[in-house]
């Protein structure tokens, strides 16, 4: 089974029913109690889906945890917002999120998009239409799947279909996936562009069509090249020419008369230069311009970045007005008007940030300000450029942290420090997990097998099969006795599973003496 969407993200989560139930405690953002859930066992899928499975049971919740809807299954397949696809004992089925079935489970395969449902059985296909709120059949075929722009594609021994679109009985030689927005087709006549209601955008007469990026697109016709940029309704031809244009490594050049003329970018003429000798792609849409001269410039995407300059083998993207550049096999840096600021006397460098870069000779790295003055010794194994006043190095074989001033800030390193969202670090010990702030304070030290900051103030963190709350003083705010926490933002609640567990067995006897019976969780 392939699932797809057009925004190319795909959750996948798949439970088993559990045969135990829990009880939650579900607090607010404050951290106060609200209430408590008994006998379930609950999934978040997302802000809006919630799931039980309980008692052999799969069955929507709401913001209360209340079951509304059955789901008719006995396990989850994928949540592909806003679709959720299950399987049973006959099948696979899909649901709306809200609680609409869309197929039952009795299908072979089950395929979403945004506003769609692709659903197989035997060799015949159904969509369903979120808009419209109906089931169509579309036919028989020997394999079909919902492509990346919302249209089915289809194939059968006669050729390509898109039974989705306003000519479904019309056959193709091939459709080939571009992304969200458009198809390439292939007919006798050539190469074309269908857009996502499966109209031409660019008819089928292309010899040669390739995808640059995006929307943009090369092609040749005839004796004529072309940069083409997809619109919904018709491609835009942005640049024609009888002049030879290749697309080589990253670079779009055009030659006339034989001799290297323009380099290009994907809506025309980025440089028009008399001279031109080799173009090179140094990363980042950046270019090395090779001159007959033998100057080498840096040209990005908005034109020079770099003026040619002489005495140098190649210039890099840069920042703060400093670019890397080697001569001889040494690195140093140049500014905007092709000047050495910093002698190339280095084996490695990084860019500078705040101020400082990193760079590195014989194996070691150190810290130098924008005039190349040094700020630390060469002393460090490895090094990261500066975040918020600080930087990871590699020290003594630990890693730790430097401040501007090149200090060392803990005594005692680390075996990694890894960089999180918002600055944050994530640092280990003998595999343990702890926590820095942007700053480098110590949030939490590491002793937990697990920890993740979840939002500002709220890091939840596992120290064996407990799990609790911190905030960003290191300080608990629930203490480690939970089985596990879960974040449901789409209620804005937290739910704290409790470290007791509900034999379902209990619960399904008539005596009342013996429900509620609790055992104590591994």
């Amino acid at each position: 089974m392939v699932l797809k969407k057009a925004s190319l993200v795909l959750v996948v989560s798949i439970f088993s029913l559990a045969s135990y139930a829990q009880t939650y405690e579900v607090f607010d953002k404050d951290l106060k109690l609200k209430f408590r859930v008994e006998y379930d066992q609950i999934n978040i899928l997302g802000e809006a889906v919630r799931i039980s499975t309980v008692n052999n049971e799969l069955k929507l919740l709401s913001k209360e945890y209340k079951p509304y809807f059955d789901l008719k299954a006995n396990q989850v397949i994928a949540y592909d917002q806003p679709w959720i696809v299950v399987k049973g004992k006959d099948g696979m089925g899909a649901f709306h999120e809200y609680g609409i079935e869309v197929f039952p489970t009795t299908y072979d395969d089950i395929q979403t998009y945004f506003t769609r449902v692709l659903a197989k059985k035997g060799d015949r296909y159904f969509v369903y239409d979120h808009a419209t709120k109906q089931t169509k059949p579309i036919g028989a075929f020997d394999e079909a799947f919902m492509a990346l722009n919302g249209q089915v594609v289809a194939k059968n021994s006669q050729g390509y279909f898109l039974p989705l679109s306003g000519n479904p009985d019309r056959i193709f030689e091939k459709i080939t996936q571009v992304n969200e927005n458009f198809l390439f087709v292939q007919q006798p006549t050539g190469y074309g562009l269908v857009n996502r209601e499966g109209d031409y955008v660019l008819e089928p007469v292309i010899d040669r069509l390739d995808h640059l990026e995006g929307d943009y697109f090369f092609g040749f016709d005839g004796n004529q090249y072309m940069l083409i940029k997809g619109r919904e309704g018709k491609a835009d031809i942005r640049y024609t020419s009888y002049h030879k244009i290749t697309v080589e490594n990253d670079v779009i050049l055009e030659y006339i008369h034989g001799k290297l003329r323009r380099v290009m970018n994907y809506d025309g003429i980025l440089l028009d230069q008399v001279g031109m000798e080799a173009v090179s792609s140094v990363g980042e849409k950046h270019y090395n311009v090779r001159l007959r001269d033998a100057k080498i410039g840096l040209l990005g995407p908005k034109g020079w970045e770099v003026n040619p300059m002489s005495q140098v083998d190649k210039i890099l993207p840069g920042s703060e007005g400093l670019y890397p550049a080697y001569k001889g096999g040494k690195i140093g840096f140049v500014d905007k008007q092709g000047r050495w600021v910093i002698p190339p006397s280095y084996e490695q460098v990084g860019k500078f940030s705040q101020g400082k870069a990193a760079v590195s000779t014989r194996g070691s790295w150190a810290f130098i300000n924008t005039q190349g003055n040094p700020l630390t010794e060469f002393k460090f194994e490895q090094s990261q450029g500066f975040v918020q006043g600080v930087a990871v190095v590699q020290y003594q074989g630990l890693f730790n942290l430097v401040d501007a001033a090149g200090h060392v800030l803990f005594d005692q390193g680390f075996d990694r420090i890894f960089p999180t969202e918002n600055n944050y670090y994530l640092t280990e010990r003998q595999g343990l997990m702890g926590l820095l702030s942007p700053a480098g304070k110590v949030i939490a030290e590491p002793s937990f097998q697990e920890i993740r900051r979840e939002e500002f103030d709220r890091i939840v963190a596992r120290q064996g099969d407990k799990y609790g709350i911190l905030n960003e003083n290191g300080e608990f705010l629930l203490p480690l006795y939970y089985r596990n926490i879960i974040f449901d933002q789409g209620s804005q609640q937290i739910l704290a599973e409790d470290a007791y567990q509900f034999e379902i067995e209990d619960l399904t006897k008539s005596s009342t003496s013996n429900q509620g019976k609790k055992k104590r969780g591994s």
